[in-house]
């Protein structure tokens, strides 16, 4: 692979001018880790894929909600690779292209207009209306009845909030403020030109890992309740009260999680937690699982458990099939991105390729000057509709916190 990258660049500078040029492009930063990664696909378009991790090219995957077996999955190519340390210096650089291919003139021989003053424009927050929380509420209610019924034993509802901004805010500049507010979570930003969309989130929720070493990894991740006290003061995490609601949400994931090594007669896995974990603003109570896929000899574990965990009981429900139906009849707008996955896919770090899939939580869609915030409640037979409204506001503040700012 070639390695002739101009290194004179900035993350600031490439995302600019691929969104100027209209090419595919994808920023990250994984989890407790500080170097900041971005992929460019030259092709001007992003195609769509069957999802197995150990066929496909290095790129970055982005999955709808709705995806069954992964099979029609966004997908930007790693034409352009760099990777920046937290200063900007490049680390690693690398293309696939010729000199004289039009993407070079477009990125590096061509200054990118647009704002330089890596600022984030004045927001207006467009409020709920009565009307929104009330069938929110109305939604929550339904589904609890179908829960006491039997019709499934969770579900996941969804509900969005917009805000406009005076001017398409410099995404670059939003990206580093989420790395800096929540150094445990995947920051992202995808440029979509096809859709005329950018994607920006900080998620918590690992879904598929696969590192060069062969470990596999996933998260069991539910419950929510507030980072701080009412005056404002962090709680420590060993004091976090956890409800019997918040407990059997965050185990229902966990067995999902077992049951699907079950059935794939995996039983040489380790299981660690569940503990609390601090996510921006709120807690949640988390179970991590690893798997040796080189000592099970089953290289296809990632590929294999992407497909049957996709999508996780922390944003659909249990069983699957029926919490997807109740969600596609009642949500009253399509998730699109969210709460499907995105991640790299076999970019190759110091010792090998590594995948990493995260479930699209904390996210904003940004179509010209207006965004779109989606937040989902997991909800059991002791939900409360109002508490789970507000549990909603929680998770939009995670973002509109740092738009606000």
């Amino acid at each position: 692979m070639s390695s002739t990258v101009q290194t004179q660049q900035t993350s600031h500078s490439v995302w600019q001018a691929a969104v100027q040029a209209g090419y595919p492009a994808a920023i990250w930063r994984l989890p407790n880790r500080t170097d900041r990664e971005v992929i460019i696909d030259a092709s001007g378009h992003v195609s769509t894929v069957v999802m197995d991790l150990e066929e496909l090219p290095m790129g970055f995957a982005v999955s709808p909600f709705i995806n069954p077996e992964a099979e029609n999955t966004f997908f930007l190519k790693a034409d352009f690779y760099w990777r920046f340390d937290e200063n900007g210096t490049v680390l690693a650089a690398q293309n696939k292209l010729s000199d004289g291919h039009p993407a070079f003139e477009a990125l590096f021989r061509s200054e990118p207009s647009g704002s330089k003053n890596e600022t984030v424009s004045t927001v207006k927050v467009i409020e709920p209306s009565d009307n929104q929380q009330n069938n929110f509420e109305k939604n929550v209610a339904r589904a609890i009845r179908q829960i006491e019924r039997g019709t499934f034993r969770k579900v996941v509802l969804a509900r969005t909030k917009t805000v406009r901004f005076e001017e398409q805010p410099d995404i670059p500049t939003l990206f580093n403020r989420l790395c800096s507010a929540y150094p445990n979570a995947f920051v992202s930003a995808v440029y979509l030109p096809d859709l005329n969309q950018i994607w920006i989130g900080a998620t918590p929720e690992r879904l598929v890992s696969v590192d060069a070493r062969g470990i596999f990894k996933t998260v069991a991740l539910a419950g929510t309740q507030p980072a701080y006290d009412t005056e404002g003061r962090p709680k420590r995490t060993m004091d976090a009260p956890w409800t019997q609601k918040e407990i059997e949400e965050q185990a229902l994931v966990g067995r999902y999680i077992i049951g699907c090594f079950k059935k794939i007669r995996v039983r040489e896995y380790l299981e660690e937690g569940p503990r609390t974990v601090v996510a921006g603003n709120l807690m949640h109570l988390r179970s991590d699982y690893s798997v040796d896929t080189q000592v099970l000899n089953f290289p296809q574990l990632g590929t294999v458990m992407l497909r049957l965990l996709h999508p996780t009981s922390a944003v659909c429900g249990m069983p699957r099939e029926a919490a997807q139906e109740f969600i596609l009849d009642n949500e009253l707008h399509p998730r699109e991105f969210y709460s499907g996955f995105l991640g790299p896919v076999n970019v190759y770090q110091a010792e090998g390729p590594e995948t990493h899939l995260f479930v699209n939580l904390r996210c904003m869609k940004l179509e010209g000057q207006e965004g779109t915030l989606y937040a989902g409640a997991g909800l059991t037979e002791d939900s409360v509709p109002a508490k789970e409204w507000r549990e909603t506001e929680l998770k939009c503040d995670t973002l509109l916190s740092l738009l606000t700012k």
